[in-house]
């Protein structure tokens, strides 16, 4: 799931707004699907509407890498609400992270049941604090903070239970670093917009994504294909006459049928 914080939508007005300027529905001398030009287009027209390229930092982002690595577990298999539901427990019950290491995995659990799976990310979280504190000699990943991508990236990768996808929240929204995190939202529009077929797994989007979209791009048009999914591109059809970029879409073009 995205780190953002859910906010209310305008988001069928800003498109249609946009549909009617123009932006960006013009289908003459499209850009081949999945070409740099394409998919800066896209992201144009997205942060159009949603506008999150240029907005302020996510919330959450404390300074400390550990607090959104532990965020981004909890939010596995489960909706923003429940995660932060369980975050804000886990959190006032476990003021420090020591505190969560020397715990119970029960007590931990009940802690974060609202985020689901409480035995399954409860033990996952000790474990990965367990070895944090080994390599770090701290319950700290700030030293991160001087790391090369690369180097951040194979680390947090060898932590239990943690994936592509929280590998790359945690690089984007709390070190810095671009990375483009691949959820169910941004891999339905991939597919849809041409960037990817349909078998394509969301770890290879992500590769695809970060190897072509501008660093600078990666946080803020995460956030807006996040919104859009939620917003207008539905899993089960979407709203393609309310969608702004719907004339740069393979699947309204090609008039593909629903997945």
């Amino acid at each position: 799931m995205s780190r953002m914080i859910s906010r209310s939508k305008t988001i069928r007005a800003k498109n249609d707004g946009l549909i009617e300027r123009g932006i960006p529905r013009a289908e003459d001398e499209n850009p081949a699907y999945g070409s740099f030009e394409h998919i800066l287009r896209v992201l144009d027209g997205l942060d159009s509407v949603y506008g999150n390229e240029s907005a302020a930092p996510d919330s959450y982002a404390t300074g400390e890498p550990l607090d959104g690595l532990i965020l981004t577990l909890l939010s596995q298999n489960t909706n923003d609400k429940n995660r932060d539901a369980a975050y804000g427990s886990l959190r006032s019950i476990f003021p420090k992270w020591g505190d969560v290491a020397r715990a119970r995995t029960s007590e931990i659990a009940r802690a974060i049941k609202s985020a689901g799976l409480g035995d399954i990310k409860a033990g996952r979280m000790k474990a990965i604090l367990e070895k944090i504190a080994f390599d770090f000699k701290d319950y700290t990943l700030a030293a991160m903070k001087g790391w090369e991508a690369e180097k951040v990236r194979e680390y947090l990768s060898s932590l239990h239970g943690i994936g592509p996808k929280t590998v790359a929240c945690v690089m984007v929204f709390d070190l810095g670093l671009p990375a483009f995190p691949v959820d169910t939202h941004v891999a339905r529009l991939s597919r849809r917009l041409g960037w990817a077929d349909k078998k394509t797994p969301p770890e290879k989007i992500q590769d695809f994504l970060e190897s072509i979209v501008p660093p600078e791009r990666c946080g803020g048009g995460h956030l807006n294909m996040i919104e859009h999914g939620r917003a207008v591109c539905h899993a089960r059809g979407g709203e393609c006459g309310a969608c702004a970029v719907n004339g740069i879409c393979r699947r309204n073009i090609e008039k593909e049928p629903a997945e």
